[in-house]
């Protein structure tokens, strides 16, 4: 299990590592070419389902937990890129099989 680390108020989040793989190669491609997005993810704490603005203004940290990377699915990519770019913003879904 791994931890996503956002803004200067630290929110965090706790996401399995093979999805943070996923969402880093997401959020690096989106926030290299200054494309800000809505994520919307589960609090993990009790407190419900948040969205939040990740602009490349704004610190983020991904914490991994496992000691090796996981394999990337190409499919899962694309459609996190889809949906990171949609007017409703990204929300991080089941993985689905590779093409």
């Amino acid at each position: 299990m791994g931890r996503l680390v956002y803004g200067a108020q630290s929110q965090s989040f706790e996401v399995e590592d093979r999805a943070l793989a996923h969402l880093r190669i997401v959020f690096s491609n989106k926030l290299r070419r200054s494309e800000p997005f809505f994520l919307h993810i589960g609090g993990g704490d009790g407190t419900g389902p948040r969205s939040v603005w990740i602009h490349p203004a704004v610190p983020l940290t991904l914490h991994f937990f496992g000691s090796r990377a996981p394999a990337i699915n190409r499919a899962w990519i694309d459609t996190l890129m889809d949906d990171a770019s949609s007017p409703n913003g990204l929300a991080l879904g089941p993985e689905p099989d590779e093409a």
